[in-house]
């Protein structure tokens, strides 16, 4: 016992040494070797504050002012998901602000500062014959179908008649822009702006907030180039009477974009595109082609729209794009650099990120198994009576796996975007716009799972061998006729644990690098106190659904492959509980992209309407590889302690924190 707690002890130690080992060679990769000084801060606005990053190359001081950009993130994003633009414009000599817009990340405004009206508009703004629709229901409802409204637009579009008006569509972004550019070792006369997604409306509006803007000296320090990831294009018309400029623009175009607003509301994204009206008088001609510029950088009439192969999450970390926006930059506010626009490190600095956040997480298991060498823990693992009848063959496990996959699947789409935007929920309580999707989707699934338990259960008892609580994964065999409290709590003070570890990890990872544990996209980051109150209120539905969720798959839906031994045999269950856990998903995702890839659509779009495409849909690729990471501990937990409580209480934390840490607040 004490040799096997030794050597858990020790790889404990070896793992946490490599995650802090990768973050500071990633620390070493955007700090530029030393040569950029990287900063958390924050700054207060409207009985709030807005955080930013701020990246200074040592070559940008008082004496010799730099270049600048400020960056904006994506809905559902932090300022950290910038951090490849910003690692690539900062090595290159520009200062770089990108700011937690409004209900994102560590800002403590909330997304309703955004403002919205009541309702909503035809596409393409500008055009003649506005027609509006009437919109209701709730706020969070309201202001995402704002989101394509902005607050220089006309009256009809940014105001309505029952009083309602756009506060402030830049998110944030105006008021940073203008710190910015009042630092003493920034040039406000090269400053440019870009965002991404939700991220490009917000651009448009810093670009026309500071339209024109001088300084004291009667300098123009309005923004000399915007660069949108995945935007949306209007007419001309669509603005107000203010004389209003943009800057030299650069459109980067995801060809296989999941949200309609950024491909023109066409199905798919093809050369016919170039040639819409809006699309001739973005680019001033006729006859435009992809990845080519139009217009004259001198004058600010410069406009591109470069073609990407990629997906809109994608966007921000693609290698042709980003070597489009940084040509694009140069030539706008001269970066003072003899980098080529190809030379990129950012790619190595998300992948020591990931190698961290997955070996913290491998690292869980050591530590799980160290605290069930503990007197207190030791009986949280136990061995399974032998009960042979309660072991599903091949054509009964399939069955079951399917349905599985098919209920979850088929609900996805619908639940999510209800519970997103129009399930009424108290939102000053249930404030994560992400959160209530899952919401609606997991509290339909609980409903399911409960009845398919419960029923099965009670018709068991009129058997020979009816079911008892050690087949559902919920008791020890000495209390098999009831629900296991003290199995329960123990089981939930092992996950604290594991998940607590995890934690630290990330607080001292940011507190020593200014780095998480994310990959591309926000995994996990320290919580504000609002933010941990948000995780408090999420989880006691996360944690019932995944208690629901194990049982059926692990305990109810037991395979031969349960009881195998070794590496062979978890790889052997591992798969079946995967399959089930993601499944689902997993197939709607194919349904999704496959019409896509072939130039059809996507699928949701097709199938089922662009309501239920965007958001959720974008989504699986993320949600996907999260839930096989959840079915691998889950899948350990279970085959190693015989009961759901460890893995399920695990994979509900670590999840119920993925939605709360750092995604949007209402």
């Amino acid at each position: 016992m004490k040799q096997s707690r030794k050597h858990w002890g020790i790889l404990l130690a070896l793992l946490t040494v490599c995650v802090l080992l990768f973050m500071l060679i990633a620390n070493i990769i955007q700090t530029d070797h030393g040569r950029v000084r990287i900063s958390t801060e924050a700054f207060s606005l409207n009985d709030g504050i807005i955080t930013y990053k701020l990246y200074r190359p040592e070559t940008a001081t008082a004496d010799s002012p730099a270049p600048a950009v400020l960056l904006l993130h994506g809905y559902q994003n932090d300022k950290d998901t910038c951090d490849a633009y910003a690692i690539e414009l900062a090595r290159r000599g520009a200062v770089v602000m990108a700011i937690d817009e409004y209900g994102h990340g560590s800002t403590t405004l909330g997304m309703r500062n955004r403002g919205s009206v009541n309702h909503k508009l035809s596409v393409n703004y500008g055009t003649e014959g506005v027609q509006v629709k009437e919109i209701s229901g709730t706020g969070r409802y309201k202001l995402m179908m704002n989101f394509s409204n902005l607050d220089f637009f006309n009256q009809v579009y940014s105001q309505d008649e029952q009083g309602n008006a756009l506060l402030d569509t830049s998110m944030g972004g105006a008021a940073a822009y203008g710190l910015l550019s009042s630092f003493d070792f920034v040039d406000a006369t090269r400053m440019g702006v870009s965002g991404h997604s939700m991220g490009t409306w917000a651009s448009w509006s810093v670009a026309a907030a500071w339209s024109g803007a001088v300084d004291g000296q009667g300098q123009d320090i309005s923004p000399k180039c915007v660069v949108l990831q995945c935007g949306e294009l209007f007419y001309d018309a669509a603005f107000d009477e203010k004389d209003i400029r943009f800057n030299n623009v650069l459109l980067l175009q995801a060809k296989y974009d999941e949200f309609n607003y950024f491909r023109d509301y066409q199905n798919t994204v093809s050369d016919a595109l170039l040639i819409s009206p809006l699309r001739q008088e973005f680019l001033g001609t006729d006859a435009g082609q992809w990845n080519t510029t139009y217009g004259d950088f001198a004058d600010g009439s410069a406009r591109r729209v470069e073609l990407l192969i990629t997906n809109h999450r994608l966007t921000t970390h693609d290698a042709h794009g980003m070597r489009a926006a940084m040509e694009w930059f140069d030539s706008a506010i001269d970066l003072p650099t003899t980098l080529d626009a190809a030379d990129h490190v950012y790619g190595m600095k998300e992948n020591l990120g990931l190698l961290a956040m997955l070996t913290a997480i491998v690292a869980m298991i050591p530590l799980l198994e160290l605290l069930l060498t503990t007197p207190f823990f030791d009986k949280v693992s136990f061995t399974l009576p032998e009960r042979p009848y309660r072991v599903l063959n091949g054509r009964k496990w399939w069955k079951g796996a399917w349905i599985t996959v098919l209920i979850a699947g088929l609900t996805y789409p619908f639940m999510t975007q209800l519970g997103h935007a129009l399930l009424p929920l108290p939102e000053n309580i249930f404030r994560m716009t992400i959160g209530n999707g899952f919401l609606g989707w997991y509290g339909l699934l609980i409903i399911i799972m409960l009845l398919t338990t419960i029923i099965p259960y009670r018709r068991s008892k009129k058997r020979d061998n009816p079911m008892d609580y050690v087949d559902l994964g919920l008791s020890r065999p000495e209390r098999a006729g009831k629900l296991d409290w003290a199995l329960c709590g123990k089981g939930a003070l092992l996950a604290a644990a594991m998940v607590g570890y995890l934690y630290l990890i990330t607080i001292s990872c940011t507190a020593l690098f200014g780095l998480d544990l994310r990959y591309i996209w926000p995994f996990f980051r320290g919580f504000s106190s609002a933010r941990f109150g948000q995780f408090l209120v999420y989880l006691p539905v996360f944690a019932l659904f995944f208690v629901l969720n194990n049982s059926k798959i692990f305990a109810q839906m037991r395979t031969a492959a349960t009881e195998k031994s070794g590496v062979k045999g978890f790889l052997s269950n591992w798969w079946r509980n995967a399959f089930c856990m993601v499944g689902g998903v997993l197939l709607l995702m194919l349904l999704e992209y496959i019409p896509f890839f072939a130039e059809i659509g996507p699928g949701a779009d097709l199938l089922f309407s662009p309501t239920f495409g965007g958001p959720f849909m974008s989504l699986m690729i993320v949600f996907v590889p999260q839930v096989l990471v959840f079915s691998l501990i889950c899948t350990y937990t279970y085959r190693r302690t015989k009961s759901v409580y460890v893995g399920a209480f695990t994979a509900a934390m670590m999840a119920c924190w993925i939605v709360t840490g750092g995604s949007a607040m209402f």
